[in-house]
């Protein structure tokens, strides 16, 4: 993302979108996936920690 000249161009376009603000978006999609990752990962762990895993 620091890297602006890799994507700060008008194409190629998604539906009418240009390259640049669906790429934005594709990150937020992204990062909002990982963030969900690992945020279970470290709530298993906690809970394996304290002793077992209850729902």
């Amino acid at each position: 993302m620091l890297w602006v000249d890799s994507y700060a161009r008008p194409t190629p376009e998604l539906i009418g979108i240009p390259f640049f603000y669906w790429y934005q978006m594709l990150w937020v999609l992204i990062s909002t996936a990982l963030t969900t990752v690992a945020y279970v990962l470290v709530r298993r762990n906690e809970r394996a920690r304290k002793g077992g895993e209850r729902r």
